[in-house]
């Protein structure tokens, strides 16, 4: 088309070809997934979920993050009759490669059909 500008690639000031996973300041892992069959429906950068019981589950990373200081941005579908909802990283639960998260509704681990979260890291 004339006058649409095309960018192949994407370079660091360095001249080295720069990938998300080595960008600083953005998003380096999403998905949004069926925890009732940890089944992943659309996903960046994320290789598996794993149920580890009820409301229970594994993120395992394609690419592992630089540090365990990454940030988990959490979205689920919360019934409408939900008393509270939260999500917890039990201890021991973020590694570089994987994390794990456990989601509640009124104190109990429960299973969401629909679960999305985000990964920001340096």
């Amino acid at each position: 088309m004339a006058g649409q500008l095309t960018i192949d690639t994407l370079k660091a000031s360095t001249g080295v070809l720069a990938t998300q996973n080595g960008m600083t300041g953005i998003c380096k892992a999403w998905v949004n997934f069926n925890g009732t069959a940890a089944t992943i429906r659309a996903s960046f950068n994320v290789s598996s979920i794993t149920r580890n019981g009820t409301g229970d589950y594994t993120v395992a990373f394609t690419t592992a993050m630089p540090n365990t200081n990454y940030a988990v941005v959490n979205g689920q579908g919360i019934p409408s009759n939900a008393a509270s909802n939260a999500v917890d990283y039990p201890t021991g639960g973020k590694l570089t490669t994987s994390y794990n998260t456990v989601f509640y509704q009124t104190a109990v681990p429960t299973d969401n059909t629909l679960m999305m979260q985000a990964v920001f890291s340096s």
